[in-house]
């Protein structure tokens, strides 16, 4: 990874391996809030020259730590800095939208040494799209800098009619660069072995004074630091012999923590970084339901959040309907002067279902009706839309059509132009029913109806059950491609199956929409040789026509992907292919730092090179690939419990050389589980260490209670 990302609330600082930011780079470095740039660059010189790297640590999530050097330098016969003589040390993290750094410059030289050392910085405050290169249009003007000794200060008046500030300042007394440009310079002096600290606070402003508490760097760092052990403290304790398992899981959750953001209704995954940490419908809804067993509060965030900017009124610039869960939010310049229909936009055909699968998901989890009887409304509206504004032809599926001219074609999970392609090589017309859209949608309507029993609304529940079952029936006459013992990607406009193998109907092993004997087929062919790399499952079978294993969606691999297949074989009780998948994704894990799972690497087999070649702009972290650890810990334990009926599922099967798999502290329903599986020859054991929940554990393994 060719950057450094760290993120707190709403701001996130993207710099290269040396903590610095530089301009035209390919991933757009920069300080942001609010889908804008405040810092544009950021770098530091000696004697007017910039410093060598020798050591980058991102490793922490929320502060990154830099160790570089000086040039050798000459002027004339004259030596005015021997090469590697000063240790620049740099410390940075953002807190409260303010972004702390912290440069120790330590003398190694047996001699005293004199040299500038100077900062410069610029801020351009650009839109996200327009860094991205996606969209131009009308923009606002830069207002005049303020640069003195104290302080070097931006301002840009946007053609929202939004101010907006950056503003640096500094512990020592600098010095303005006499040729006018944007540098602070800092004459130092240090004796052999001295060191010096200089402070830098760059503070950020939208429509007000930079600045919201005037905390320092030592205040402020310990306030995040007391985040992470909070976070960390309320956690699921997870244990095993695996490293590499327990590696992945860790470093799974601490990206979670890095990607939470909250705007008034409670905690929620943004999609990713850089370019997507904004919420979002799809990925968020799925990232949090991958955390579900270890903090089931983001899943609760993430649905008031999409609640509350749920659709209201048909609208084909923001392909907007009423009931209809947003896509993703935006809120920089562009998206406020309605150039781009980002605010929200609703151009995704499986937001709306997927939040109704994560809100059952959550009452399973956690037993609260109460916030299920909150959104009973918000329940009501995205059935309906469903019914009415998602089924386009009248058909019993679910289609999707682009109405606004500026949004997304592909309103999948696989949303890239070449995304749905039939064996033939021909890009499928919409409207276009994908397959997992009615998994989504089966799952969604049963669960519903589950917890409508339970609360005794027959009538609803019965009505539910009774478009499910419709759907079912017409989904397996429809989808399925007897040749290919599988299921077609989608139908396009003319009711023709999408033929190509693709990795989309593993989504339904979690719905059961699929008869038992298909689920099995389905399960085969993910991990067939022309599915699965020994990494992971492809997104396309490499015998298609449309197959790319550098693709972004037809060959590659998604680790989110990935997950929710995995999930479904877990549930199913699939525990060979558990395994499988579990060790391919671990091994996949292992070759990226921190053992960090990227948004997709591409599709090559494992045997043709031995190593991942990774996709060459993924983003990470990626939530819902950050997600991917949560998930395999529950894959392997098999744990599925089920708060409205009164049990918990228990199927565990251990990855390749695991013995032994324990879980500590999980919150279900109003109680805490604690687990421990054990692997005795072929088979697990598993004890019950705490069960306070009330509900009873039910498993296929032999269960012993301490």
């Amino acid at each position: 990874m060719d950057y450094r990302v760290i993120k707190e609330g709403n701001m996130f600082l993207l710099t290269d391996p040396a903590g610095d930011i530089k301009e035209n780079h390919q991933y757009g470095l920069g300080l942001y809030i609010s889908d804008t740039r405040f810092l544009s660059e950021w770098s530091y010189l000696i004697n007017h020259e910039p410093l060598i790297l020798l050591d980058s640590d991102g490793s922490s999530n929320y502060c990154s730590r830099m160790v570089l050097t000086n040039p050798h330098q000459e002027a004339g016969d004259e030596i005015k800095l021997w090469r590697e003589s000063v240790e620049v040390r740099k410390e940075h993290f953002v807190y409260d939208a303010a972004f702390f750094e912290k440069v120790t410059l330590t003398n190694y030289s047996p001699k005293p040494v004199d040299f500038t050392f100077s900062l410069k910085a610029e801020a351009d405050f650009m839109d996200m799209f327009l860094i991205r290169g996606f969209q131009s249009g009308k923009l606002g003007e830069q207002e005049e800098t303020i640069t003195n000794s104290e302080q070097l200060s931006f301002k840009y008046k946007g053609a929202d009619g939004v101010t907006r500030a950056t503003d640096i300042t500094w512990n020592e007394q600098g010095e303005v660069d006499e040729a006018g440009r944007n540098y602070i310079h800092f004459p130092i002096q240090l004796e052999p072995q001295a060191s010096k600290e200089i402070l830098f606070k760059v503070d950020t402003a939208i429509d007000g004074p930079c600045g919201n508490e005037d905390l320092n760097f030592n205040e402020a760092f310990q306030r995040i630091e007391d985040s992470y052990e909070k976070w960390e403290s309320q956690l699921p304790k997870v244990h095993s012999d695996s490293l590499h398992l327990t590696e992945t899981f860790e470093q799974g959750l601490k990206d979670m923590k890095m990607l939470m953001s909250d705007i008034g209704f409670g905690p929620f995954p943004v999609a990713g970084l850089p370019w997507f940490g904004v919420p979002f419908g799809r990925d968020s809804l799925i990232a949090a339901w991958q955390l579900l067993p270890f903090y089931s509060e983001a899943a609760k965030g993430t649905l008031l959040t999409l609640a509350h900017y749920q659709g209201t009124e048909k609208d084909s610039w923001r392909d907007e309907q009423p009931g209809k869960i947003m896509h993703e939010l935006r809120s920089g310049e562009l998206a406020n002067t309605n150039q781009v229909p980002f605010t929200p936009y609703y151009g995704s055909i499986d937001s709306t279902p997927l939040f109704l699968m994560l809100l059952t998901e959550y009452v399973k989890w956690t037993g609260d009706f109460a916030t299920f009887n909150r959104l009973e409304n918000h329940i009501k509206k995205a059935l309906q839309w469903i019914d009415q504004y998602g089924d386009l032809n009248e058909d019993g599926f679910v289609e999707y059509f682009q109405e606004s001219s500026k949004g997304i074609a592909n309103q999948g999970w696989k949303d890239s132009a070449d995304s749905v392609v039939h064996k033939d090589g021909r890009y499928a017309d919409a409207p276009i029913a994908l397959v997992e859209v009615q998994g989504y949608i089966y799952q969604a309507k049963t669960g519903i109806a589950e917890i409508y029993y339970a609360a005794g609304d027959n009538e609803k529940a019965d009505q539910l059950q009774r478009e499910a079952k419709s759907l079912q029936a017409a989904f397996e006459k429809e989808f399925w491609l007897e040749d290919e013992n599988y299921y077609a990607i989608a139908l396009d406009k003319n009711k023709e199956q999408v033929a190509s193998i693709t990795s989309n109907p593993g989504h339904l092993l979690l719905s059961n929409i699929a008869s038992e004997e298909r689920s099995r087929a389905v399960a085969e062919k993910l991990l067939s040789e022309e599915m699965f790399t020994g990494y992971g499952i492809r997104t396309m079978a490499a015998d298609e026509k449309a197959y790319n294993p550098m693709s972004y969606h037809d060959g590659s691999v998604w680790p989110h992907d990935n997950s929710l297949a995995l999930l479904g074989m877990s549930k199913l009780g699939y525990q060979k292919e558990v395994k499988k998948l579990v060790d391919a994704l671990l091994e996949a894990s292992s070759q990226f730092d921190q053992f960090r799972l990227p948004e997709l690497f591409c599709g090559y087999p494992k045997e043709e090179r031995e190593r991942i070649i990774k996709y060459p702009v993924a983003c990470s972290p990626q939530a819902w690939a950050a997600g991917t650890s949560s998930t395999m810990v529950q894959a392997l334990l098999g744990v599925f419990p089920n708060v409205v009926e009164g049990v918990i599922s228990v199927n565990p099967s251990l990855a390749e050389g695991m013995t032994e798999l324990s879980l500590q502290g999980l919150s279900i329903g109003k109680g805490k589980l604690g687990l421990k599986v054990v692997k005795q020859e072929e088979t697990a054991q598993v004890e019950i260490v705490e069960n306070t929940t009330g509900l009873k554990v039910v498993s296929s393994q032999t269960v012993v209670s301490k």
